[in-house]
């Protein structure tokens, strides 16, 4: 982790420029996992590089009342529903008796949109055995990432790894216990947000995540029943 201020032209660029510090991680036959949607396009350079299956990882932030950017939580989907709440955003929110329940809930059917739309009913790439590459284009209070890896290590995947152009180095402290190695370009000492260190940072369409996905079934990946 660096403290040097970086920019990144738009996602694809810090995409291409993260792959840079992951290729050590090529020869342990890796599933490359985006956090939907601005986590896509970045991912998919990270999977191309490295030649490895790129998936979804559905995850999503449970706003305040009143402030969905104001993150208290965030939920994972699966056959039992996974939710971390933010204990000190709790407290200064204080959500009215049912917020978080039914907050919950709204987010589950957005998951269950998305993996309609993104997915189209294909399964998902398994895990086990492998090392599992967590990507998104940034990380603010980290909420939604440590849900991401508290669901992944159900998934016995070999190893967990999170993999970021940039964060505020106290968000990637916390993060340290939840991964086996985190790879973070710039974790300035001043972070204002995600989107300062970003050129263009517009926001990723269902299009161009669908588009993106089609595209990294056409590369060639390792065989996924032998370490070939």
């Amino acid at each position: 982790m660096f403290d040097t201020h970086e920019t990144f032209k738009d996602r694809r660029d810090a995409g291409r420029r993260l792959a840079e510090t992951l290729t050590h991680l090529k020869g342990e036959r890796p599933v490359v996992l985006a956090l939907p949607r601005g986590g896509v396009p970045v991912a998919f350079e990270v999977a191309k590089a490295l030649s490895a299956p790129l998936d979804l990882l559905m995850v999503r932030k449970l706003g305040a009342p009143g402030y969905p950017e104001y993150g208290v939580g965030a939920v994972v989907d699966g056959a039992d529903p996974q939710v971390v709440l933010n204990e000190e955003a709790m407290q200064v929110v204080d959500p009215p008796r049912g917020y978080v329940e039914a907050e919950m809930e709204r987010q589950l059917a957005e998951i269950e949109r998305r993996r309609r739309t993104y997915l189209a009913g294909r399964q998902p790439v398994p895990l086990a055995g492998r090392t599992a590459i967590v990507v998104d284009d940034g990380i603010a209070t980290g909420g939604t990432v440590r849900v991401a890896l508290k669901a992944l290590r159900r998934s016995a995947a070999a190893r967990l790894v999170l993999a970021v152009p940039v964060a505020p180095r106290d968000s990637l402290a916390l993060l340290q216990a939840d991964a086996d190695e985190v790879v973070c370009l710039d974790a300035p000492s001043n972070f204002r947000a995600v989107g300062f260190h970003y050129e263009n940072f517009d926001q990723t369409s269902d299009a161009e995540v669908v588009q993106l996905l089609d595209a990294a079934r056409a590369w060639p990946i390792r065989s996924e029943s032998s370490g070939q």
